[in-house]
């Protein structure tokens, strides 16, 4: 897991290429604390640059940038390829040499072998570019489901790119104005929404898309789409499915040349990920979770149970409420694009790097692939009451709950019920963090800039089952915006590598034709039954999720940061995460500006 940035031009007037390039190399630092390399063209059209966390052939050969023995083609690569052992004999059967072990020399190869096509290869997590020397082009990609970052932003004829939001900025090429899209969606959601940044002229490249830089020209193509298509497959059938899926993902995920730990919860995602990694690993698991003083979120003891019935080395640390208001600034300086969630990975990932980890293993995913969320219930029936509610005469009633009182869910339902319902409507509404109002004001308040735009999420109405809605949006929204990219810069802060089995792309093409009333039956039952040897006492457990007490902390030991936040009158900030997602964020705007 590394970092990744690059320049790409066809002048030569944008000052001092390689000044530039080593600002987005130090923005980048932390994420690749083992090796760091750049790359310049003799020509001064491309630079590249990467930070190395050093995970497969940790020697010397894995340096990058990389490039071919004819210096034609120059790689700077994020992510790991778990497949890459199984190419690099195919393409050696093809008359093809290599100089490491690595997956990037593998990408490189392949890209030099079939150009474009080579993402359909790749199973993993990735982000790359390739700069071709000859043709002056540069190829960049990432990978089906979003989880590594790619960040852009086109200036004329000029391409800028990196793995943050913060290291492109640091080329001081894009001017620094705030996206009205990309804010409107963060206010709405907790999140900034690919492609949006909350920076005007920045964009998220999107998961399973590749983008082409020629001439000072860019082509973008998605190569890869979620597919929900269901095919005839029984019960006995899914669970064999599920369960050499889950299997073959587990042990692809533990290639690396580091020891590979797991974070332990005490859910059944988490679970899931140990009991599949006892059935499939010989060397005892190390496992890392936090717990609290308050009760009524400490996990810890269920957490140490299932350790222990697993085998498991496991380590935990009490993050208490003096122990959160001290860490708190770094994480604020962490942040790279705001977010309601990260705190909770953030702490973890520390302890598990202090604990000597390079590779960590999260069950993020399971919850949006086997149903796991009050989503998958509540949603279809939102839908199903908003269409009755429609066909009645007083088709006004959204409006006048949006302006109803001030209850932030009763304003959300008017949002809702002030459209044709649909399941992204009825989606936008239950995840939602402010109304469509309420964020058109805090908008006007922040910039003095009128915005009333309400982007339109995808029907996907006549394309899947209700349920196979729901978990195309829990998938492609809060997984992808939210989930994965605050564990990708919280885990990369402390230089640890975080991979997600259950979010693998040849699981998803497996389980996905499974007919829906099978996947995503309640309580995630398909997983447990796919997984096998989690003990009832995990599985009966009520859901509750994974929470911090971030609200008494927020009124009693964080003091100042989650005061006077300055928003217009009549908002409803008793939710804890209202303040939290306006404090990140004003924390972010003032840093943003220096």
């Amino acid at each position: 897991m590394c970092g990744i940035a690059g320049i790409t031009k066809i002048n030569t007037n944008n000052g001092n290429l390689e000044a530039k390039i080593e600002k987005m190399q130090t923005a980048l630092n932390h994420r690749g604390p083992d090796d760091a390399g750049i790359y310049i063209s003799t020509d001064k059209q491309a630079a590249l640059a990467h930070t190395r966390l050093s995970i497969i052939d940790l020697t010397a050969a894995g340096h990058q940038p990389m490039s071919t023995p004819d210096h034609r083609y120059h790689i700077t690569f994020n992510g790991e390829i778990y497949n890459f052992q199984q190419l690099r004999k195919q393409l050696i059967s093809q008359g093809e040499t290599f100089h490491s072990q690595t997956d990037t020399e593998v990408i490189l190869k392949l890209y030099q072998k079939i150009g474009f096509d080579c993402v359909q290869h790749l199973r993993g997590m990735f982000a790359f570019a390739i700069w071709d020397d000859l043709e002056k082009t540069c190829f960049l990609a990432r990978d089906p489901l979003g989880i590594k970052p790619l960040y852009y932003c086109q200036l004329g004829t000029t391409l800028v790119f990196a793995s943050e939001l913060r290291a492109v900025l640091a080329s001081g090429l894009p001017q620094v104005n705030i996206s009205l899209p990309g804010l409107y969606g963060y206010l709405t959601t907790g999140s900034v929404p690919e492609p949006h940044t909350l920076i005007a002229d920045i964009h998220c490249l999107g998961a399973g898309n590749w983008l082409y830089w020629q001439g000072g020209n860019t082509t973008k193509k998605q190569y890869w789409q979620l597919n929900f298509t269901p095919q005839a497959i029984s019960l006995g059938e899914a669970q064999e499915i599920v369960h050499t899926a889950l299997l073959d993902s587990i042990n692809h995920h533990f290639i690396s040349d580091v020891p590979v730990g797991i974070f332990l919860s005490g859910g059944i995602d988490s679970t899931s990920v140990l009991t599949l990694a006892t059935q499939t690993q010989t060397s005892q698991i190390s496992t890392y979770s936090i717990t609290f003083a308050e009760s009524p979120y400490n996990e810890g003891e269920l957490a140490q149970k299932i350790a222990h019935h697993f085998g498991a080395d496991h380590t935990e640390y009490q993050v208490t409420a003096s122990f959160a208001k001290n860490i708190l600034p770094k994480f604020l300086r962490a942040i790279d694009q705001p977010s309601i969630d990260g705190f909770n990975t953030f702490c973890v990932s520390q302890l598990a790097r202090e604990q000597g980890m390079k590779v960590v293993l999260s069950g993020l995913g399971g919850d949006e692939i086997f149903g796991g969320y009050q989503s998958f219930q509540k949603i279809p029936q939102m839908v199903a009451w908003g269409k009755k509610l429609h066909a009645l005469p007083f088709t006004s009633l959204g409006v006048a709950l949006a302006g109803w009182g001030n209850s932030p869910k009763i304003k959300r339902l008017g949002d809702f019920l002030s459209h044709t319902p649909t399941f992204a409507s009825a989606y936008r509404s239950f995840r939602g963090i402010f109304s469509h109002t309420e964020s058109c004001r805090i908008i006007e308040h922040l910039l003095g800039t009128k915005f009333n735009d309400q982007e339109q999420l995808d029907n996907l109405d006549n394309y899947f089952t209700p349920e196979d809605q729901v978990s195309f949006l829990e998938i492609t929204g809060y997984m992808r915006n939210q989930l994965l990219r605050d564990s990708d810069v919280m885990s990369m802060n402390w230089g640890l590598e975080l991979r997600v089995p259950l979010v693998d792309q040849a699981l998803i093409a497996a389980v996905a034709p499974i007919p829906s009333h099978i996947r995503l039956q309640a309580g995630k039952k398909l997983l447990v039954d796919g997984v096998g040897q989690i003990p009832d006492w995990v599985v009966n457990l009520p859901k509750k999720g994974f929470h911090f007490p971030f609200e008494s902390w927020m009124d009693d030991d964080f003091g100042d940061y989650f005061q006077n936040l300055n928003i217009p009158d009549n908002i409803n900030l008793k939710p804890w995460y209202r303040r939290w997602s306006l404090a990140i964020l004003r924390y972010w705007l003032e840093e943003i500006k220096k």
